[in-house]
């Protein structure tokens, strides 16, 4: 296993001292935002994609320190009712294909991307329950007419420029947002589309993350892994349950805020989280993520990669000699 580090967290420093920083922590690998969502700090597929002389540069940048990219994130909403919110996406989204082609990078991560909930819909509708009987009809429709569609010239799209894996980070709000949608986008366009696993927004929906990992990993369906952690405020979840749109800093009140690896479960079970992607067979890339209220970028980033280098297996045994 490698680690890596989401670029976003660093993103007011420039590429070079990002890498810097982060080799001398003893990290492998970064997670280059490229548009979307992750924004473009540190690249941008739209002008590298264009641009030979840059990309040259920035794979230098990443030769002189020593690491690698262990993915291109470009995560959106391709399938965004509004027209041109979905195509800005889906601009960053292909050119991002392009620039993995070109770079010699074959996975992505970004979103499934969330429809309307009918042809004339304004904005996204994530459908959380089956009555009144409008919304499993909407639900359907979205997938049926807009998701399925949309993923199959998706991936179409990345094959031809030499990308691999797509890893959907399965979160909510977005129609992929747990085990059983993940499995059933991919059964409809195929294998190249898998899940990043997130534990920290699955934590909070009440999933077993080694469960999670469990079926997955039977599906060969495990293409890349977040390591971000969530801290369950009991006290407020049973007055309000887990659905929770109060905002992110008003973080007394609400019923779960995302912290840094260990402050929200411990050590043990972040060790037994990545033994079980071991023997799933995702011997690959931890890419950290640090979205902790609390703590100070460098400070909680710092904590989490001692964390995960204490915890991740890096050689496999293959000298069983008491078997």
């Amino acid at each position: 296993m490698k680690i890596s580090v989401v670029s976003g967290i660093l993103g007011e420093y420039s590429l070079d001292e990002s890498l810097r920083y982060l080799s001398g922590l003893g990290v492998d690998e970064f997670e280059l935002g490229v548009g979307g969502y992750p924004g473009k700090a540190h690249a941008d597929a739209l002008v590298l994609s264009k641009d030979k002389k840059a990309r040259e540069e920035l794979m230098e940048t990443f030769r002189r320190n020593k690491m690698g990219i262990s993915a291109l994130a470009v995560h959106g909403n391709c399938v965004h009712p509004d027209k041109a919110t979905a195509e800005a996406f889906e601009a960053d989204f292909r050119a991002a294909c392009v620039l993995a082609g070109q770079i010699g990078v074959d996975r992505l991560v970004t979103f499934s991307g969330c429809p309307g909930s009918d042809p004339d819909a304004k904005v996204p509708s994530w459908i959380t329950c089956a009555w009144p009987t409008d919304y499993p009809k909407a639900l359907e429709w979205q997938w049926e007419k807009v998701l399925i569609p949309y993923w199959k010239e998706a991936v179409k799209f990345a094959a031809d420029h030499g990308v691999k894996r797509i890893a959907l980070e399965m979160h909510p709000g977005f129609c992929v947002y747990n085990p059983e949608t993940c499995l059933r986008l991919r059964d409809a366009v195929g294998p190249i589309v898998g899940a990043n696993i997130d534990p920290s927004h699955l934590f909070w929906q009440g999933m077993d993350i080694l469960e999670v990992i469990r079926i997955l990993g039977k599906a060969k369906a495990i293409h890349y892994f977040h390591a971000k952690d969530t801290q369950l405020l009991e006290s407020n979840m049973r007055k309000n349950g887990v659905l929770d749109t109060k905002s992110f800093t008003d973080m007394p009140n609400r019923s779960w805020m995302f912290r840094t690896l260990g402050y929200g479960h411990d050590a043990g079970l972040w060790k037994q989280i990545f033994s079980a992607l071991f023997v799933a067979g995702y011997n690959d890339s931890i890419s950290i993520e640090h979205e902790d209220g609390l703590m100070a970028p460098k400070e909680g980033l710092e904590k989490a990669i001692k964390l995960v280098q204490d915890s991740i297996i890096r050689q496999g045994n293959t000298n069983m000699w008491w078997a």
